[in-house]
């Protein structure tokens, strides 16, 4: 009887510890969903879906492609908001009138817009858990499973309208479904390449990892049986071209004719990196896109990073950030996961499925110009997490009790910041009310808190003087917050209570820097806002 009671519990423990640990991640995600106000690219990114579904038209947004605001769109279609026909702004008062000006009620439009990512990124959790188990067995895909589920950047992210973690998620996908087609490349090469095609349709900054993938693709045709250099580079040629079809798809979605007018303010872009453009077999809007990225590019840029304010980028900046923005736990783990899948044997073969596409994807995104957060490597958290399940596989006598130890350390972590994930820093660091001082914009504070700073301005200020400077993306009128901008007038003029975003603070220059230097902190809404009394 034992015998039998024991067997049960073995064999329904781990589909329940899945369910637990999706459970709780939807839970957060939701939460944040619902409280959180639009963050500065959301509305640009619902609007945009908005045309997709009543226009058809592309041109909206065409810096990046249309895929992951088509996964918007179906939360979009939902909430059913009105939009004027023929709106003639930029994208970013297209997305302050749907939201604010047409009559429409954000709060249920932004809920339903993030849905559908919200549905996306729990998928991606059953492709960790699916590869890790491939990998390190059921033991191996828990740890996987909860170190992707209490990644305070995934939930964070997961729980937007926006592109970076359905991006990442199908480029994991498609190095799970290359490690499948090692035993059946006729059906996993066509189908990573379409998963690939679905990153690259989402966000273009994942193209670096395409020829990665391709040489992935290529062994595993060859590890498959065949042993011909030749069915090698045909399987890689079918994964690019899988990935192109996906491409085009994803535009054709929208527009089946294709219509395109590029806009005046697209950049010239020459040498090799406007040859590459021409070359590549994609729509002409998407090549439209990249030559607006490399206009982005080229852009002086200003970084905020451990408490300096600089012009440009710096190459360790990401990395730097990582160790600020992930739980210790999960960084022991990733290490201990790195090392364990090139050092043992039996999982030497999936390092470059699991390694290659990240670490090219992390240098290109250090190299970039734009110093603005983690999310730029959210997919770390993902590949890493599969690695770290592998540890399992090492045999330690007090391995799984120090796994389970540092996994439980990494629940602590995460769900003591509950339900501020965004400006999430680990203990290290001083936890989220000190991310501010080190990082900032989408690190710390991307405008998610101003409905939270109404509800404390009406629940401790009421009638008092309101002075603000928010930097974000919501329209603070219409959450009944009636204040002045102080940088409008001298210092001395400016008192009662000073409202400031702390992305706006990192950045203080002249008057503002004045202000907040004379000014009493004596409030923080959020982890992202301050509020001084003056």
């Amino acid at each position: 009887m034992r015998r039998e009671v024991t067997v049960r519990a073995r064999r329904w423990g781990g589909p329940v510890l899945v369910v637990l640990l999706l459970g709780q991640m939807a839970v957060a995600m939701v939460t944040a969903a619902l409280r959180q106000t639009p963050t500065i690219d959301e509305p640009v990114y619902v609007g945009t879906a908005a045309v997709y579904l009543d226009e058809h038209s592309l041109r909206f947004n065409p810096e990046h492609p249309p895929l992951g605001k088509l996964v918007i769109a179906a939360g979009v279609w939902v909430a059913d908001p009105r939009l004027e026909p023929g709106f003639d702004g930029d994208q970013t008062e297209l997305g302050r009138r749907l939201l604010y000006g047409s009559g429409n009620d954000p709060w249920r439009v932004m809920f339903w817009a993030r849905l559908p990512v919200i549905v996306l990124t729990l998928a991606f959790g059953l492709v960790v858990f699916a590869f890790s188990r491939e990998l390190a067995g059921r033991a191996g895909a828990l740890v996987a499973l909860a170190l992707y589920c209490l990644s305070p950047d995934v939930i964070a992210h997961g729980s937007l309208a926006t592109l970076d973690v359905p991006a990442a998620g199908f480029v994991l996908t498609s190095a799970w479904l290359l490690w499948r087609a090692r035993t059946r490349p006729r059906l996993y090469v066509p189908s990573a390449g379409l998963a690939f095609g679905a990153a690259l349709a989402t966000k273009m900054s994942v193209l670096p990892a395409l020829p990665v993938l391709m040489a992935v693709a290529a062994v595993s045709v060859w590890c498959a049986g065949s042993r011909r250099v030749t069915r090698a580079v045909g399987g890689a040629a079918v994964f690019a071209l899988a990935t192109c079809a996906a491409v085009w798809v994803a535009y054709l979605a929208v527009d089946p004719r294709l219509r395109w007018g590029p806009p005046q303010h697209i950049p010239a872009v020459g040498g090799l990196r406007g040859l590459a453009v021409r070359l590549l077999p994609l729509p002409e809007p998407f090549r439209d896109g990249m030559r607006l990225q490399f206009g982005l590019e080229n852009r002086p840029w200003q970084g905020f990073l451990l408490g300096r304010l600089y012009t440009g980028s710096l190459w360790y900046y990401l990395p730097v950030a990582l160790l600020v923005k992930t739980p210790l736990g999960a960084l022991a783990l990733w290490a201990a996961g790195a090392v364990t899948v090139t050092v043992l044997r039996p999982l030497r073969p999936a390092a470059p499925y699991l390694l290659a596409a990240p670490a090219v994807l992390l240098a290109a995104a250090m190299y970039g110009s734009r110093n603005f957060g983690t999310r730029y490597a959210v997919f770390l958290p993902m590949f890493l997490a599969v690695a770290a399940g592998c540890v399992v596989l090492v045999r330690w006598r007090w391995g799984p009790v120090v796994t389970g130890a540092v996994v439980a350390f990494v629940a602590v972590s995460s769900l003591r910041t509950f339900p501020y994930y965004l400006p999430y820093s680990n203990e290290a660091f001083g936890g989220p009310e000190r991310t501010g001082y080190r990082l900032h914009d989408s690190n710390v504070d991307w405008g998610q808190d101003l409905g939270r700073l109404a509800d404390r301005l009406e629940e401790r200020y009421r009638g008092e003087r309101i002075w603000l400077v928010y930097k974000g993306a919501g329209v603070p009128a219409y959450y009944g917050i009636d204040a002045r901008d102080p940088r409008r007038l001298p210092p001395d003029a400016v008192h009662g209570v000073l409202v400031v975003s702390d992305s706006a603070a990192a950045k203080a220059t002249g008057r503002l820097a004045e202000l907040i230097d004379s000014g009493r902190p004596i409030d923080q809404v959020g982890h992202s806002i301050t509020i001084y009394r003056r």
